[in-house]
């Protein structure tokens, strides 16, 4: 049985998918970024069982060389994950660990545009993390703790830095922790929300990445947009699979 292997390499965390020629997936696996990427790919890879890879993410170059892989953008690799999972998708929100990319694709599933936020962290999974940990919150945590907050409380700063004193002084000031939790979460989808609006906000739309693992960042978005988003049982695997899809496709250079 001819297998294909998609292996995304994120700021964070890397992934690796496997499917067969008719598109199913046999195996998939996350670990966490170490010190040497390269390491890192090649103890992921080394469990897995393929005859061809294609590579994607921040560090596929890195892979391209280590692994004598071809290798895709982001971009061509969430979109054609997406047409795995949601065929007929027109819009994809991809929130990483570093970088905010939104996606407007053509009726056969083809990039038409995009747009990608990656000169700062600021709307993205660190900056998440940042807040959580100023508050006081695991990461895991921050969402539901949100939803819960009241409205009221206002974050003008997106600034990594800025932010957290900023969060420090509200909560000198006696603001409660969800109440800023979820002033954080309103900042993020003001940001979000003008990128999906310059490049589209045609349903179907999906949002995968680690953002889309926030209970709050879900259901604001789809409040926003008045539709029903799409998130995947696991939206952090959505490149590999990409990637994978493209591999199995013809030589991964298709």
């Amino acid at each position: 049985m001819s297998t294909a292997a998609g292996l995304d390499i994120g700021s964070r965390t890397v992934e690796c998918v496997v499917i067969d020629a008719a598109g199913r997936i046999l195996a998939s696996e996350r670990i966490d970024t170490g010190p040497s990427l390269a390491a890192d790919c090649r103890r992921l890879l080394a469990s897995q069982r393929f005859d061809r890879l294609t590579v994607t993410g921040y560090g596929r170059g890195l892979a391209e060389v280590e692994f004598d892989a071809p290798s895709i953008t982001e971009i061509k690799a969430v979109a054609s994950g997406i047409g795995i999972l949601f065929p007929g998708c027109r819009t994809v929100l991809d929130v990483g660990g570093q970088d905010t990319k939104v996606i407007a694709l053509d009726d056969a599933g083809r990039p038409q545009r995009f747009e990608m936020n990656d000169r700062c962290a600021a709307g993205a999974g660190r900056f998440l993390e940042l807040m959580a940990h100023a508050l006081g919150y695991e990461l895991a945590d921050f969402g539901p703790a949100a939803i819960t907050g009241r409205e009221g409380v206002q974050l003008s700063s997106m600034c990594a830095v800025f932010a957290e004193s900023e969060v420090v002084g509200l909560l000198t000031r006696g603001a409660a922790r969800e109440d800023i939790g979820r002033a954080v979460h309103e900042s993020i989808m003001r940001r979000t929300l003008t990128m999906l609006r310059r490049v589209s906000v045609q349903p179907p739309i999906a949002f995968v990445g680690g953002g889309a693992r926030n209970a709050c960042l879900v259901q604001m978005l789809g409040d926003a947009l008045g539709c029903e988003v799409l998130v995947p049982e696991d939206p952090q695997m959505l490149g590999a699979l990409g990637a994978a899809r493209i591999a199995a496709a013809a030589d991964g250079r298709a």
